[in-house]
């Protein structure tokens, strides 16, 4: 029932998910539109929007939906606005977020900027995947029985994961901040003037009311004036 009508190639699956269809901007409007019709006060959506910005220099991925819900709930922030905001997070803007959150991860734990043991453990990429080689190998060490191994996995967290998580705490709170002053006086204006044109609308309504009600009336009188 809800499968696409038209199945679409892998190819075009991870094209879009780089430039979806009509472009980053398009998607950004509407994802701006979207926040700014939530049925919530501005400073509570613009928390949330805190919230969703600052999750994204987090390495939690795969569980930003939730962090930015949690965090949003902790500060009282519009949850909707939150999950709408972690697409600030995309194939354009990961790669300068993961560079500063591990440039500052490494200056606040004095890591070398190649990171510890860089020469024995390989590039970034290489210890993805050495990690996810152990997570796989080590699950399926409780079928086979084979010896579990974490080696790999904890040089990613020693390297990678925990200096991400560190490094993108100052550069996150000074985005998410940024974007909060920004989207709150924007998020206030857009509803001010929504709610002048329902009141406008209102009153339209309203004065269309009274003059039919007014024509009605004389309509109904006009007999009695006419009576001999």
């Amino acid at each position: 029932m809800f499968k696409r009508r038209d199945r679409r190639p892998i190819w075009r699956i991870v094209l879009e998910a780089l430039w979806p269809k009509g472009g980053w901007g398009r998607a950004v409007r509407y994802i701006r539109l979207r926040l700014n019709r939530l049925p919530d006060p501005p400073h509570r959506i613009a928390r949330g929007i805190f919230a969703g910005v600052f999750t994204t220099f987090t390495p939690f991925y795969g569980l930003h939906f939730v962090t930015a819900a949690a965090i949003a709930w902790v500060m009282r922030g519009n949850i909707l606005a939150s999950i709408l905001a972690t697409f600030f997070g995309n194939p354009l803007t990961y790669v300068p977020i993961g560079v500063a959150a591990m440039k500052t991860g490494y200056w606040l734990l004095g890591l070398n900027h190649r990171g510890p043991h860089e020469e024995h453990h390989g590039s970034l990429v290489s210890k993805f995947f050495k990690a996810g080689d152990d997570l796989w190998h080590n699950l399926w060490s409780v079928v086979t029985g084979h010896q579990v191994d974490w080696t790999n996995l904890r040089i990613f967290y020693d390297e990678v994961f925990y200096p991400y998580m560190i490094g993108g705490i100052i550069p996150g709170i000074i985005t998410a901040t940024i974007c909060y002053y920004i989207s709150l006086p924007v998020i206030t204006a857009f509803q001010n003037r929504r709610k002048g044109a329902i009141k406008a609308k209102l009153a339209e309504l309203k004065a269309q009311k009274a003059a039919k009600a007014e024509a009605k009336a004389q309509k109904g009188q006009k007999p009695e004036g006419n009576a001999p």
